[in-house]
């Protein structure tokens, strides 16, 4: 079945078409979830709590664009406003110098790296992937999670700074500098 009849279907609340939407977006959005979410069991919740959004607001869409596109903003939009409501940005006045991170492909996978970026505190990785990941600029982060573009920087900086650590700790395990 094509999109725009899946997506008349959930218009009309057809329930087969809202499974198959559901079905044919799940892993890319999951993957989504998974970036912004502190671990696997709060990426489901979040998937499921956005696709009720996406079934609640498909009439929203405006077939202009990427459906994916679309329902990947709901996604995030769905996640952001889990943390707005437990208030976890704290205002950060001082902005730390840019960190670059190097990292041995062939000795840290991506599953690796997705761990490392989950375990960053909230305002350091939704920043981090909204910059990093998902190419938002510090003054559309600011805006969308309600601080100044000047605290967006400085928790980029600080998720580099921790990412890297973490990364430089684990390759020093991974391989022992020779002597």
């Amino acid at each position: 079945m094509s999109l725009p009849i899946l997506i008349q279907g959930c218009l009309d609340k057809n329930t087969k078409s809202q499974e198959q939407l559901y079905h044919l977006f799940a892993a890319k959005l999951f993957s989504v979830c998974l970036k912004y979410s502190r671990n696997y069991a709060e990426a489901e919740d979040n998937l499921q709590d956005g696709f009720l959004i996406i079934f609640d607001k498909i009439g929203q869409y405006k077939s202009s664009g990427s459906f994916e596109g679309w329902a990947k903003r709901v996604m995030i939009n769905n996640v952001l406003q889990q943390y707005r409501k437990t208030s976890f940005l704290e205002l950060v006045n001082d902005v730390v110098d840019d960190a670059s991170i190097e990292i041995d492909d062939d000795n840290i996978s991506i599953e690796i790296l997705l761990k490392l970026i989950q375990e960053l505190p909230d305002r350091y990785r939704l920043v981090f992937n909204l910059y990093v990941m998902d190419d938002y600029s510090h003054k559309e982060i600011a805006e969308m999670l309600g601080i100044t573009t000047g605290t967006s920087k400085s928790n980029l900086a600080r998720a580099k700074m921790i990412l890297k650590e973490k990364i430089d700790a684990l390759q020093e395990n991974i391989v022992p500098s020779a002597k």
